[in-house]
């Protein structure tokens, strides 16, 4: 009986320890998480406020404003983003999805594809800084002219590595079974990767393009060393063009109270953006699980 006696006193004292060991762990966690959610519900809550103040009809109809003038607006900044991130992600999602059909069907086992992975790898963890002043020294420097198509170069490296990951993850997690089957019926291996895989994937591949758009939406060094800004209207991106990012870093650092009450109403704009687009990614992965 005491040998029992001791057994059992053994287990509790290691159960009581386990228990004060998962109440400090739980409280930890907490305690982070809380710190987190305040910092996140600060931001908001002065975005909110200070940007939700400075939008009216003026910031999307009009240029952006000399210093203290009394009208002025976003207006070429906001189609400049618009523009340079459609095209960032028109040209990176297809290079991004090929090659990561390729990474996850072709190239698990052949050193193009381990190089490929490690390639992406460190794209994915560059700074976006570094890639602004690469571009700026293939690009900008060569040709003596700040463009918007240098700063499309430079959205689009930052796309394409995100959908790359994305679409391989995806692609890596359909069952082999349904290749398999595919495979027995005769079909070949494109058109199993087209009509199956692939479509099997798509939310989730389709969440990777969302979640690299909203990332690029509020890059602002690579358009600094780029695109650089411009004040007035313009659609060529063989000169110099408006982003919101950009017009937001210079209007806020400056000390003309108009531009500062603009640049919150950017933030604002950027930030309900690139919300809307997490929210429908989010929403895209649930409905994949």
């Amino acid at each position: 009986m005491s040998t029992f006696t001791s057994l059992d006193a053994g287990r509790l004292a290691m159960h009581r320890k386990r228990k004060r060991v998962n109440v400090i762990a739980l409280a930890l966690s907490l305690t982070a998480m809380a710190f987190g959610v305040f910092w996140l519900i600060w931001i908001l809550y002065e975005t909110v406020t200070r940007g939700f103040g400075g939008i009216s009809w003026q910031v999307f109809a009009e240029m952006t404003p000399p210093p203290q003038a009394e009208t002025g607006g976003l207006a070429n900044a906001i189609f400049g983003s618009f523009l340079m991130v459609s095209l960032a992600t028109l040209i990176g999602t297809p290079v991004g999805i090929m090659a990561g059909i390729y990474l996850a069907e072709y190239g698990q086992r052949t050193w193009l594809g381990r190089t490929t992975q490690f390639i992406n790898d460190i794209l994915l963890s560059a700074p976006s800084i570094v890639i602004g002043l690469f571009v700026y020294w293939m690009v900008v420097a060569r040709f003596k002219s700040y463009s918007g198509w240098a700063g499309v170069m430079a959205l689009s490296l930052i796309v394409i590595p995100v959908v790359i990951r994305t679409t391989e993850n995806m692609l890596s997690l359909v069952p082999n079974a349904l290749r398999e089957a595919a495979y027995a019926l005769g079909t070949p291996k494109w058109k199993v990767i087209l009509a199956i895989t692939l479509k099997a994937a798509r939310a989730g591949v389709v969440t990777g393009v969302l979640l690299a758009l909203a990332r690029v939406s509020g890059e602002t060094a690579p358009l600094l060393f780029t695109a650089l800004n411009n004040q007035f209207w313009t659609s060529s991106l063989s000169e110099p063009m408006a982003s919101l990012p950009v017009t937001i870093f210079k209007f806020a650092m400056s000390p003309y109270e108009n531009w500062q009450k603009l640049a919150w109403a950017g933030v604002f704009l950027i930030t309900l953006g690139v919300l809307a687009l997490n929210i429908l990614a989010r929403v895209l992965f649930r409905n994949k699980h």
